[in-house]
């Protein structure tokens, strides 16, 4: 992460190359986020819910519902996050503004290491429930690959989650190197200009200046002659 700019993105309005876009760190660690949040979403709605005996579903987690939907939930929102955030990191080199790209920053911190959080309470919920879940509650063992990969790809989750924050934080630390922006960048208003001296709206100053007669000056007292005396 290098630390040109502000925040470790280049400057305001420089052109962001895909190529090296996709390569960054945070990029990949986000793009396996949201796989892995894919996964535990798609696991638990698609296979997580078995009919026992009877017409109505129960969820596998030990026939707990409020395992599969907290399950979903985090899988979801995580799912929906890391789209956003993406787009964000996608857009943030054309962000004027200083003081939005700190919060923007502040707010993928937030968030990502809030949502490491709720993945190891999910992880430690789901594989409660699944070590009381019986066997003979899964006929023929149904759900039971779709749980293991819930319980699974929730752990892998906390670590991407986890280095999202640490980039996150990086790039907070790194700072703003204030001799880039404007007072535009900075504030997010217009720049205000001095008027120039010549111009309408200028100030007039008054000023005192010394004048000093000309050297050769006019002398109103008329000459006086003397007559040449022969």
């Amino acid at each position: 992460m290098d630390g040109v700019g502000s925040f470790g993105a280049g400057r305001t309005g420089s052109t962001i190359d895909p190529i090296t876009f996709v390569k960054q760190p945070q990029t990949i660690l986000r793009v396996l986020t949201w796989i892995f949040s894919l996964v535990v979403f798609a696991s638990i709605v698609n296979e997580g819910y078995v009919n026992m005996g009877s017409e109505r579903l129960h969820c596998v987690f030990n026939k707990n519902a409020d395992a599969c939907n907290y399950g979903v939930f985090v899988g979801l929102v995580g799912l929906l996050a890391c789209s956003f955030f993406f787009l964000l990191e996608y857009k943030f080199s054309s962000i004027s503004s200083v003081k939005d790209r700190k919060k923007a920053v502040m707010l993928e911190i937030g968030f990502s290491g809030f949502w490491a959080f709720l993945y190891f309470v999910s992880f430690c919920f789901l594989a409660n429930q699944w070590s009381r879940t019986e066997p003979d509650e899964l006929p023929l063992n149904q759900g039971a690959d779709a749980a293991r990969a819930a319980i699974a790809f929730s752990f892998f989750s906390i670590i991407t989650w986890a280095g999202l924050t640490v980039r996150a934080v990086q790039k907070y630390l790194l700072g703003t190197d204030m001799t880039l922006f404007t007072t535009e960048h900075m504030d997010g208003g217009a720049p205000t200009q001095p008027y120039p001296s010549n111009s309408p709206g200028a100030t007039t100053t008054e000023t005192t200046e010394t004048y000093q007669n000309p050297p050769f000056t006019e002398n109103n007292t008329a000459p006086t002659y003397q007559v040449p005396i022969y």
